[in-house]
């Protein structure tokens, strides 16, 4: 039976097949490259020639709770520290919604444009349930992560408390030894992350926003007395008025608080990280905190105290890990739970038997 069926307007005429998008041999080559483990030495060798590729290869082994990777990992922070500490540290943190991510890229952009090298070390909030995390701040920042003087890693926060991702702190000097002169960390924005992020940062910024309950929140002790400088973000449109009032009510409360032992008065200013106003004031202003605390001293006996910080810290990790992985407490550990729970034992009792067969 004939097809009398009639070809539409829409129909496409057969033509030469497309050509498959990614390169088969290129592919393999990747592949390759990535199941191929480059030795310490040349990890060491690319990182202090600016390779990015061999940065990122030694910061997940930096990151990593193998064993042998530890051992590797150590290896190559110990070669790159000579050439480390010559960046400045900057931590911003604040609530989630209130624009960092934004705000890191036009202030990084606006750092390149300068000359600078800036790394962002952005820790990303792991689950508590699936212990997965979104690492998607490569995405927010679209813009800067194209930027041949920026780089951007995001980490998982995993177990540690705060959202600050455990080894933060030595993938700071990595990023040091690879020729980046200005690091910025950015915190989860709760908990006590920004305690951690304090004790290895150099300036502390805290994000603000106005107009949403938070200028009576952000009036606390603790965070207030670690910020060097508030910055209003989304001072833009209609919440340009609200800015500038936050900002006054912020600097009333600055008063309240004891001097800074670096001698530096915090100030409050505003900025839209959208529309990338106030961005330069900001670094003017970072700059002019480096040179007091450079010229009076301060900054070389903070960085001392966070080296002496970080030793003590590791030492508690390292002591931590090592009793949940010793044999007898493994085997004890089950079994003192379950008479915590059927209240048979209190758990200071529960926890000082563990301890004392641990020391035993």
């Amino acid at each position: 039976m004939e097809n009398n069926s009639k070809k539409t307007a829409l129909h496409e005429k057969d033509g030469i097949p497309q050509p498959e998008s990614i390169s088969k041999t290129a592919l393999d080559k990747v592949v390759r490259s990535r199941k191929t483990q480059p030795s310490a030495a040349t990890l060491i060798s690319g990182i202090l020639s600016g390779d990015i590729s061999a940065l990122s290869r030694a910061i997940t082994l930096v990151e990593s709770t193998n064993l042998d990777h530890l051992m590797k990992a150590n290896e190559i922070i110990a070669a790159c520290l000579p050439h480390a500490n010559q960046s400045l540290r900057i931590g911003i943190t604040g609530v989630p919604g209130v624009g960092k991510s934004t705000f890191i890229e036009a202030f990084g952009k606006h750092l390149t444009a300068m000359g600078k090298k800036v790394a962002v070390l952005a820790v990303d909030p792991s689950s508590t349930i699936s212990h997965g995390s979104i690492l998607g701040d490569k995405t927010r920042m679209e813009e800067l992560v194209k930027d041949k003087n920026a780089y951007i890693r995001p980490s998982a926060s995993g177990e540690t408390l705060g959202g600050v991702a455990r080894k933060t702190r030595e993938t700071i000097i990595l990023c040091e030894a690879a020729g980046f002169d200005t690091i910025v960390i950015e915190t989860v924005g709760v908990g006590q992350s920004e305690t951690a992020v304090h004790s290895m940062v150099d300036f502390f910024l805290l994000l603000k926003i106005s107009g949403a309950g938070d200028e009576l929140q952000g009036i606390k002790r603790g965070i207030m007395e670690m910020a060097d400088a508030i910055v209003i973000n989304k001072a833009d449109g209609d919440n340009v008025a609200k800015a500038k009032l936050a900002k006054t009510e912020f600097n009333r409360a600055l008063h309240l608080f004891p001097a800074k032992t670096s001698g530096w008065i915090p100030k409050v200013t505003t900025c839209s990280a959208y529309e990338k106003t106030g961005i330069d004031a900001i670094w003017d202003l970072i700059s002019e905190y480096s040179s007091l605390v450079k010229s009076n001293g301060y900054f070389g006996e903070k960085r001392q105290e966070q080296n002496q910080y970080w030793m003590m810290e590791t030492i508690n990790e390292q002591l931590k890990n090592h009793f949940y992985h010793h044999p007898e407490i493994i085997a004890l550990l089950e079994q003192k739970k379950k008479a915590v729970q059927n209240d048979e034992l209190s758990p200071f009792a529960a926890a000082m038997d563990l301890l004392g067969q641990y020391f035993k």
